[in-house]
Parts: C-alpha cells; sequence; structure tokens
C-alpha cells in the first residue's frame, strides 16, 4: 500500500463511521476537538493528521484507532451504509405515499404519530 492509498483508507473510514453515527463534520469535529477546516482536509487527503489527532478521531467515533486503516472495513460499511440510507429514503417514500392516497380519498389529513 502507497501513501496515497493509506490516507484514501483513512479518509474513507472516517466519512464512513462518521456517517454511521449520523454525525456531519462539525459534530465529529466538535467530539475530536479538532477544527472543521482540518477534519475535511483530513477526509479530502490534503491533510495528514498527528498521531494524537488520530486517537482523538478514533475515540469520538468510539473505535480502536487501527479501525481506521483496515480496507475491508470500509467497504462493509460502505455497504451498510447505502442500504441504511435506502432503507430511510424507502420508508419516507411509502409513508409520503400512504398520506397522500390518504388525504386524496377521504378528504382528511393523515393521523400523525
Amino acid at each position: 500500500m502507497e501513501g496515497k492509498d493509506l490516507r484514501t483508507v483513512l479518509s474513507s473510514n472516517i466519512k464512513l463511521y462518521r456517517h454511521n453515527h449520523g454525525w456531519s463534520q462539525a459534530d465529529l469535529a466538535e467530539k475530536a476537538e479538532i477544527s472543521i477546516t482540518f477534519l475535511s482536509s483530513i477526509e479530502r487527503c490534503t491533510k495528514w493528521p498527528y498521531p494524537d489527532t488520530l486517537v482523538k478521531i478514533a475515540k469520538a467515533l468510539k473505535i480502536e484507532e487501527f479501525e481506521l486503516f483496515r480496507r475491508k472495513k470500509a467497504i462493509a460499511n460502505d455497504t451498510t451504509t447505502l442500504i441504511d440510507r435506502l432503507v430511510v429514503d424507502i420508508s419516507v417514500s411509502v409513508k409520503d405515499s400512504i398520506e397522500m392516497t390518504y388525504h386524496r380519498y377521504l378528504g382528511k389529513k393523515f393521523p400523525s404519530d
């Protein structure tokens, strides 16, 4: 693995773990006590963090530091993230369809949860 590949794996894993938590860059930056700009630079592979920063990021993400560099983990998480997003999108679409049909045929607003 070359240095560029390592940065790419790190970047992908940080993004994936961050998305798995449902966090924005600002959320993770705050939890890791680093700047949003620096986190963004790490995720874009333009900056390389010091080991102490990697520890802060891993701790904020509630993972072991080595997980940030596991290539296979990124692929598994990417697939899981896509499936999770599809399930949410489908659920929202189905709910909207049911509400629209309910309103159209009964002329009433769909009862909320």
